[in-house]
């Protein structure tokens, strides 16, 4: 009875508290190692993570570098020679990698042109984003387009038939051409309704015929060109464009070109 009473009394005036301090004191340390090691492995996660993302980001780039080696360098071998007389050795020694590394990025030598093709979209996709701008003229974004079309790297007779002879032959480059020209003409229609919007194109013909009459045209004037090297492509685009900004501009933007016209003679 006397030592209950005794413990009773160490308890009532703290002295068993020490202990439990100690004991609390250790468990929050044991917390803290805890919450200290989570947030080093987080952020050894972090860094990795980061690291590796570096990692794909550079070797993406050297193969997006290596793939546009290997279609310049072939495009100008096809300028020169034509797609027949250029073997796939010819063009990785053009484009300085080994031979086994042209068919990591492309099937055969034809379906260069499809990359090819993708290239010319970017620029079909670029004169869009040039227009949404709002700072020139839809005609004048066309006659640009033209010009850009026309300037690419290596662009020759020799090249036009081969881009026209590939397709025929070859399914896989069909399909992509199909699909490349499909692309485009979805950016010509937007550029079409951005010049209905400003009144500046006809709207009695859908904006997506517009775009395929234009689509058609061009196409049109290269493969003349193909055929007849003495034609000079750049001038007779001048006047493609003419031609068709005369056929789908509106009456208020044909009236305001005439008095434009006018006030300058």
């Amino acid at each position: 009875m006397v030592m209950s009473h005794r413990k009773d009394l160490i308890t009532s005036f703290g002295v068993g508290e020490p202990e439990t301090r100690a004991a609390g004191r250790h468990e929050q340390r044991r917390t803290e190692r805890r919450e200290r090691d989570l947030r080093r492995r987080q952020h050894r996660a972090i860094r990795l993570e980061q690291r590796s993302q570096r990692s794909i980001g550079r070797r993406e780039r050297r193969q997006a570098e290596t793939r546009e080696r290997l279609m310049l360098a072939a495009l100008k071998l096809f300028a020169e020679r034509g797609m027949a007389e250029t073997s796939v050795e010819d063009i990785t020694d053009a484009a300085d990698v080994g031979k086994g590394t042209f068919f990591n990025y492309f099937p055969s030598k034809e379906h260069l042109l499809s990359a090819f093709g993708q290239y010319q979209v970017r620029k079909v996709e670029g004169a869009l984003a040039e227009a949404r701008k709002g700072n020139k003229p839809i005609h004048d974004v066309l006659r640009d387009l033209a010009h850009a079309v026309s300037r690419e790297p290596g662009r020759t007779p020799l090249l036009i038939r081969s881009i026209m002879v590939a397709p025929l032959t070859n399914d896989a480059v069909r399909e992509s051409m199909i699909a490349n020209m499909a692309r485009g003409r979805k950016a010509l229609t937007e550029c079409m309704i951005l010049g209905q919007q400003r009144g500046e194109i006809r709207k009695d013909i859908s904006a997506r015929h517009l775009a395929r009459s234009i689509q058609q045209g061009m196409f049109g004037a290269f493969l003349l060109w193909g055929l007849d090297p003495k034609l000079e492509i750049v001038g007779w685009l001048d006047t493609w464009v003419e031609i068709v900004s005369a056929g789908i501009r509106s009456n208020s933007a044909k009236g305001s070109r005439r008095v434009r016209r006018s006030s300058r003679h």
